[in-house]
């Protein structure tokens, strides 16, 4: 009980100043167990960053203590998306190839407990142009959605899109009496009712612009467009629940969290981020870049 009783008080502090200063493996086993709704984060990338380099070769070794001290945090329906992307490696035996680093991390973290429910994408239309070699330039980011229970929270309502078919189509669709439609894994929707819901599935493709000045003042040379974080919070937490970001830079996810109604906090070990940070989710200031799905037919 004491135990729990430390947790739930150590949590508290992490909601009231938003971003905590420090390291992530150190503050995470400090949350109540079983106690996050949604661990929403973007580590640093592998060889990417010149405040943070971890080479791909070792990335997967680096990042799963991070992964067990979050699995234990999490609810029974509580999720751990994970934004990451895709390198070429500039040397060693793989120089020139894209480095499988991700998609090992991503079997790791089934080994060790994390059920993977999705993939998605994030297609960033403005990205920046490049030397990559005998390939066109990076314009997508992979985000995985991990859960530790079998029945995640999803609210799938919150993220519908505008329907692409005419009203004549959708109309002509409201008459099917056989729109279930079941998968052999168990999943399905009946047709004959999505059209009552107000808009259709989005597809797992998310779109929203890359920004490189989100705020002013933010160092931070990876800033996550708020349009990203919205749609995850939305579909992954509900009202109220808690939301951390263990990698928080300048605060985008605890901003956007808590303008939707979430608890939010993260941790961030640079301090030089702290302040800006801090002063963003005080003033409620992340780049209004919205984001917009894949539309359904």
């Amino acid at each position: 009980m004491k135990e729990n009783e430390q947790a739930q008080q150590a949590l508290a502090r992490i909601l009231a100043e938003g971003i905590t200063h420090g390291d992530a493996l150190e503050l995470l086993p400090r949350l109540p167990r079983g106690g996050i709704d949604l661990f929403f984060t973007s580590p640093p990338y592998a060889d990417a960053r010149s405040y943070s380099r971890i080479h791909p070769d070792s990335y997967k070794e680096w990042f799963l203590p991070f992964a067990r001290e979050m699995y234990g945090a999490t609810s029974q329906t509580g999720s751990l998306v994970l934004n990451i992307k895709n390198r070429v490696a500039n040397n060693g035996p793989l120089k020139g190839q894209r480095h499988p680093y991700v998609y090992e991390l991503v079997l790791a973290l089934q080994h060790i407990g994390w059920r993977w429910i999705e993939t998605y994408i994030w297609a960033k239309p403005n990205a920046v142009p490049g030397r990559f070699g005998p390939r066109t330039k990076d314009s997508f980011e992979y985000v995985y959605h991990f859960a530790r229970g079998a029945k995640p929270y999803f609210d799938l309502n919150a993220v519908r899109v505008p329907y692409k078919a005419d009203p004549a189509e959708i109309a002509r669709r409201k008459l099917d009496r056989l729109g279930r439609r079941n998968t052999q894994a168990g999943f399905g929707r009946d047709r004959t009712k999505t059209y009552l819901l107000g808009g259709a599935d989005p597809g797992n493709v998310v779109s929203v612009p890359q920004t490189y000045n989100q705020y002013k003042g933010v160092a931070h040379t990876a800033a996550m467009p708020e349009g990203l974080a919205e749609f995850f919070v939305k579909a992954f937490s509900p009202a109220g629940g808690v939301v951390i970001d263990p990698f928080a830079g300048s605060g985008t996810t605890v901003v956007v969290a808590r303008r939707l109604g979430r608890r939010a906090g993260g941790f961030e070990i640079h301090e030089h981020f702290i302040q800006v940070a801090r002063q963003r989710i005080a003033q409620d200031v992340a780049e209004d870049v919205p984001g917009f799905l894949s539309q359904a037919g």
